[in-house]
């Protein structure tokens, strides 16, 4: 995936019998979809064009000029949707965008070297990063919290990390 595209959306699956889909959106505000228009594949190219759409149950329910039947909605389900970076606004001080968190190196406090970030998880109780081990191993999570992570400094490509038995 092109670090010029970032993922706002999965698709969950066909709603209803006449081929409007549903969405998982990963944007702050899910009806941003919609204003999105143009959604794009992970490889760049055209993924679906949302023509209108409504927030149902922490979803987004949408009519694109690609489908017309619930078979063809069921067909695309797990697809990735991305839009193109420049599309996001700039983020604010202390914001950043999910995917400017990946491959960042994780480091203590004191800077020794942790790991380096490997993904963003969410598994219904906040964000977590899960982090590849400097020296090997299996990944370890840790709390996307202030506490746990006290500063990210992306200029530096890193993240400063309190691991989870460290934290008081």
């Amino acid at each position: 995936m092109s670090q010029d595209l970032i993922q706002v959306g999965r698709v969950a699956g066909a709603f209803g019998v006449r081929g409007e889909i549903r969405i998982t959106s990963f944007t702050a505000e899910p009806l941003a979809l919609v204003d999105y228009g143009a959604l794009l594949r992970e490889d760049g190219s055209p993924g679906l064009t949302i023509t209108s759409g409504r927030a149902s149950k922490g979803s987004v329910v949408v009519w694109t000029r690609e489908v017309q039947t619930r078979d063809q909605a069921e067909a695309l389900r797990g697809l990735k949707l991305y839009i193109a970076r420049a599309d996001l606004p700039e983020p604010d001080d202390d914001e950043f965008y999910v995917t400017d968190l990946i491959g960042l190196a994780v480091v203590s406090p004191d800077g020794e070297p942790l790991g380096k970030v490997k993904a963003v998880q969410d598994f219904g109780a906040g964000d977590l990063l899960e982090v590849l081990p400097a020296e090997g191993g299996a990944t370890w999570y840790l709390p996307f919290t202030r506490e746990a992570v006290p500063e990210v400094r992306i200029d530096a490509g890193e993240v400063v990390a309190v691991k989870p038995h460290e934290v008081e």
